[in-house]
C-alpha cells in the first residue's frame, strides 16, 4: 500500500514538474476602417448595389475590382437586375468612387 502511495505521489509530482508554467498570452490587432461619409448619389448607388445585386449572389467588396474591371461586369449585370442606364451609373460609381 505504502509503494502505490509513494509511486502515486512520485508521478503526480513528475507530471507536475514537466507542465509548462509559461502562459501564452494572444495579442489581436485591431484596424479601423476609415468611415467616410457617403454623397447622396453614392450613397443611392451603394443601395441600389445592397437591394439589387444581393438579390441573386454574395455582394463583392468595391476593391475586388479595378475601374476597368468593374465597367463590364455593372453592363453585364444591369439586365440582370433589371435597372435603368442612370441606375447602373450610380451602382458604378459607388464601386468604383475610391479608385
Amino acid at each position: 500500500m505504502k509503494i502505490k502511495i509513494i509511486t502515486g505521489f512520485i508521478l503526480g509530482v513528475f507530471l507536475v514538474a514537466c507542465s509548462s508554467s509559461k502562459k501564452t498570452v494572444e495579442t489581436i490587432e485591431v484596424v479601423e476602417k476609415k468611415q467616410t461619409e457617403l454623397s447622396p448619389e453614392h450613397a443611392q448607388g451603394k443601395l441600389l448595389y445592397e437591394n439589387n445585386c444581393g438579390k441573386c449572389h454574395a455582394l463583392f467588396s468595391a476593391d475586388k475590382y479595378t475601374k476597368e474591371q468593374w465597367e463590364p461586369i455593372v453592363l453585364r449585370m444591369q439586365k440582370k437586375a433589371r435597372i435603368t442606364d442612370e441606375q447602373r451609373e450610380l451602382v458604378y460609381n459607388y464601386l468604383v468612387m475610391n479608385k
